[in-house]
């Protein structure tokens, strides 16, 4: 016999628990969350943690600023320390095109309330001295950005949703979705679900869920790399998450040493996420460039993600349109753990109320009929 809930959300890492977290904060209890492995095993356990109001888009701009207010205050509301730092983004220009990009977007989120400042290649040094500068062209800094510990505020948001009756399910992998008389009927591994409203918040395997429902979800998977080296003392412990836009190699503190990584243009679409060791020669002349001393820092170990990228980088949230009771939540391209906690409010306002304070029209699936799409330009 089926176990049924008001609401079924399929991934348990930091955007299911979140907003299963706000629904039951909201009066909806009898929610359940579904995960194939164990909280947070996904891609929320193997991100940087980086959490940033420095986009291109309002509504990009709206989800980081309401997020970082939650994350101000997440031990207070959710009973679990999140290790919040508020060390700044530093995010470095290497062309005009970027500069004036950049110079943009400042305007924008200026205009909306962020502290973002532009800042020239002599004022990025002093931030953090050990960076070359010699081929940037300005900077942008907003010292109120900052990361947190993804794996304390998943767990967090976990647990404040039991204390408040939700029901999560680890291992229990979804193998069929059915529609049956207005309820959805979830088969996983571990038994048979069902529902009047399922939402869709499985990262990178979000498209593979979709095509159960017999929908097209245009979610990319893509690997992602964090590398982690020894100790050293030259980068202060309060300095911020560094990023060179052009090719995208980012650094932080994290513990006694640093963690960093840079996209690869050349990674194909897969689930893979085994260390690609070849990469790292690649990575390591660029990381070395910007930050010559990591020419004489070894590295201890590596791990990798998954990002579940979006033809625009932008993510998809919202219902979908004629189908009834079903909702989506991912394709957040490298953004879902900053924007998680505006993410779980939006979503359970949408499933109780129908609609939403913050305008998500831009967000929605049925963008992807239309053209040209508004990328945000801010992906890393």
């Amino acid at each position: 016999m089926a176990k049924s809930a008001d609401v079924i959300i399929i991934g348990a890492g930091v955007i299911g628990c979140s907003i299963a977290y706000h629904l039951a904060k909201m009066g909806c209890h009898d929610v359940l969350i579904l995960e194939k492995n164990y909280i947070g095993s996904g891609s929320t356990e193997r991100c940087a943690g980086g959490i940033r109001q420095q986009f291109s888009t309002e509504v990009n701009i709206k989800l980081s600023m309401e997020s970082l207010i939650f994350f101000e205050r997440f031990e207070d509301e959710i009973g679990h320390p999140a290790d919040f730092r508020q060390n700044g983004y530093l995010m470095l220009a290497t062309t005009e095109e970027e500069l004036e990009a950049f110079q943009q977007n400042v305007v924008l989120q200026c205009s909306l309330g962020v502290e973002a400042h532009l800042r020239s290649l002599q004022e990025a040094k002093e931030i953090v001295p050990q960076l070359n500068v010699t081929d940037i062209c300005g900077a942008t800094y907003c010292p109120t950005d900052g990361y947190a510990d993804p794996y304390s505020v998943v767990q967090g948001f976990a647990s404040a949703s039991k204390k408040l009756g939700v029901r999560i399910h680890e291992g229990a992998e979804v193998i069929d979705i059915k529609r049956c008389n207005q309820i959805w009927v979830v088969s996983t591994t571990s038994g048979v679900f069902e529902s009047p409203a399922l939402t869709i918040a499985a990262g990178a395997y979000s498209g593979q869920i979709g095509k159960m429902t017999n929908l097209n979800i245009p979610v990319h998977s893509s690997r992602r790399h964090i590398f982690i080296t020894t100790p050293l003392s030259e980068i202060p412990k309060h300095s911020p998450m560094v990023v060179d836009f052009h090719n995208g190699f980012w650094f932080r503190r994290e513990g006694p040493g640093l963690i960093f990584g840079m996209r690869n243009p050349d990674e194909p679409e897969s689930f893979d996420t085994s260390v690609d060791w070849s990469f790292l020669p690649t990575l390591a002349k660029a990381a070395s460039y910007r930050l010559p001393l990591l020419k004489d820092i070894g590295v201890v170990r590596a791990q990798a993600g998954l990002h579940d990228d979006t033809p625009d980088a932008n993510a998809i949230i919202g219902k979908v349109p004629d189908t009834a009771g079903l909702y989506l939540a991912c394709g957040f391209s490298g953004h879902g753990f900053m924007h998680s906690p505006a993410v779980g409010r939006i979503m359970a306002e949408l499933i109780i109320n129908g609609k939403t304070l913050l305008d998500i029209s831009s967000l929605a699936l049925e963008r992807f009929r239309e053209a040209p799409l508004k990328r945000e330009k801010c992906f890393i």
